[in-house]
């Protein structure tokens, strides 16, 4: 029997964009399905009093460690340099310059 790698194998950082225009910083091993946790209000008590939320950037990471890390990294961010790390990172346009 051949052997699939687990999707709990692949740790991901995402940001999500909040109604108010925040953004919200976590980590996940299925990022559709914690998208619906959150817009559910299930997922984080911050993103409850801010729904709906948009997916606006994930990131691959080698393991769940990484991924923490990389979240502790990214949580220290101030909003304008969020916004250069995603530029920079998925060459999208910055949230500024997109309106949704």
């Amino acid at each position: 029997m051949k052997k699939t790698k687990s999707s709990s194998n692949r740790w991901l950082l995402y940001i999500l964009k909040c109604r108010d225009n925040t953004f919200y910083t976590g980590i996940t091993n299925d990022v559709e399905r914690r998208l619906g946790m959150h817009n559910d209000g299930i997922a984080s008590r911050y993103t409850r009093s801010r729904l709906p939320v948009i997916l606006i950037y994930q990131e691959r990471c080698r393991n769940k460690s990484s991924a923490l890390k990389k979240e502790c990294r990214v949580k220290s961010l101030s909003r304008k340099e969020k916004e250069q790390y995603i530029h920079k990172k998925s060459g999208t346009p910055d949230s500024q310059s997109r309106q949704e």
